[in-house]
């Protein structure tokens, strides 16, 4: 009788036994919510990046609309970014009824194309929202000249990049605020979560204001000086993101560990392209480990092969779906197929494999081996 075939998880949180003693110390007090912990995992992670202030709230969305709402972008304004990115990128711009003006990505990096982005700067051009996508750091250097010379805030989703570097500086350390998320696949967890980063105090406070029902530092319990949100993030949490981001170098090369046994094994696999072993100018802490296939290969190939990994028991996904052709997205805009055709051809190819730091050189050459007999 054969055994039973062991599945590999697409992602998995590596969670230590340190971790789990940091979160039931934090139960084991009466302040669950709004305490030291907070403020230290705040403390924490701008020292980490290199910035003056953080701001924790309990998603990288949360982040990003705090962070969107404080620039006051609003009606009628408009939000330079990306097709090819988790949806929230876009919605937040939604939530504060402005618009999202999409601009295509560059093919190699997946990244908003810099050389596209001029032509769909207008009068109501308030902001450039870039993100790090799959961990790689967008141009940055480029990003900042245009966004200086039109006079643009700079707004940085770095949500899947946390440990990656752009030029000898740290992702996040980019624009008036920038942002991580922390969820359970992402480089550290805290279950869920997210933060902002700014070296704008009062931004900072803001931000702290609006989480929290709009309740400020300086006035009394129960009086709130401004309309705000639920958009705290317990203690408890915060406990998971402190022991995390303290075994953030543990972290890393494991990722990295893993991330080479793929590039091992693929490398001379025909007809895919594989993210890249070394990137100029940048050290990636990757987030997914994510393959294009090639020309001859269109949606419905795409879709045979993942049901055969999957049958296999091999975890995986199409990473992502263009932005620009979700539903509500295309009724609300009128979008349609041949909008943003490198997005398009993208989102059409791509597959996600499993990737986290738990998985074994056994299980990455099982995943390789399959892949290639699929193809």
């Amino acid at each position: 009788m054969n055994k039973k075939i062991k599945n590999i998880n697409l992602a998995s949180p590596d969670i230590s036994e340190k971790d789990i003693q940091a979160v039931v110390s934090v139960l084991k007090t009466p302040q669950l919510s709004l305490g030291p912990k907070l403020i230290e995992f705040q403390d924490k992670l701008a020292k980490y990046i290199g910035r003056e202030y953080a701001v924790a709230v309990n998603s990288g969305t949360s982040a990003l609309h705090l962070i969107i709402k404080n620039l006051g972008i609003g009606e009628g304004d408009e939000v330079i970014t990306t097709p090819f990115s988790f949806i929230a990128s876009s919605n937040c711009v939604l939530f504060e009824n402005a618009k999202p003006i999409f601009v295509d990505i560059n093919p190699e990096t997946y990244c908003i194309d810099i050389k596209k982005i001029e032509k769909k700067i207008t009068e109501k051009t308030k902001a450039i929202l870039a993100v790090d996508v799959f961990g790689r750091p967008a141009d940055w250097s480029e990003l900042g000249k245009i966004a200086k010379k039109h006079k643009l805030y700079l707004i940085e989703d770095s949500a899947e990049a946390l440990g990656s570097v752009y030029k000898g500086k740290k992702a996040g350390f980019f624009g008036e605020a920038a942002i991580f998320a922390f969820y359970p696949n992402k480089q550290i967890t805290t279950g869920e979560g997210g933060i902002i980063l700014t070296d704008n105090k009062n931004f900072a406070d803001l931000c702290t204001s609006l989480a929290n029902q709009g309740h400020d530092k300086k006035s009394s319990w129960l009086e709130h000086l401004r309309l705000g949100y639920n958009y705290r993030i317990s203690d408890i949490n915060c406990a998971l993101g402190i022991s995390q981001l303290g075994r953030m170098n543990e972290l890393t090369k494991k990722r990295a560990r893993v991330f080479k046994w793929y590039y091992e094994g693929l490398k001379d696999v025909p007809g895919i392209k594989i993210p890249p072993l070394f990137i100029k100018n940048s050290k990636v802490n990757w987030f997914v480990y994510v393959i294009e296939l090639g020309p001859k290969y269109d949606k419905n190939d795409r879709k045979e092969i993942m049901r055969a990994l999957n049958k296999n028991g091999i975890g995986c996904r199409e990473y992502f779906p263009a932005i620009h052709l979700q539903k509500f997205y295309r009724e609300l805009f009128g979008y349609k197929l041949g909008d943003f055709p490198v997005t398009e051809y993208i989102s059409d190819r791509t597959i996600a494999l499993p990737f986290h730091t738990l998985l074994t050189r056994g299980e990455v050459r099982r995943v390789c081996t399959t892949l290639k007999n699929l193809l």
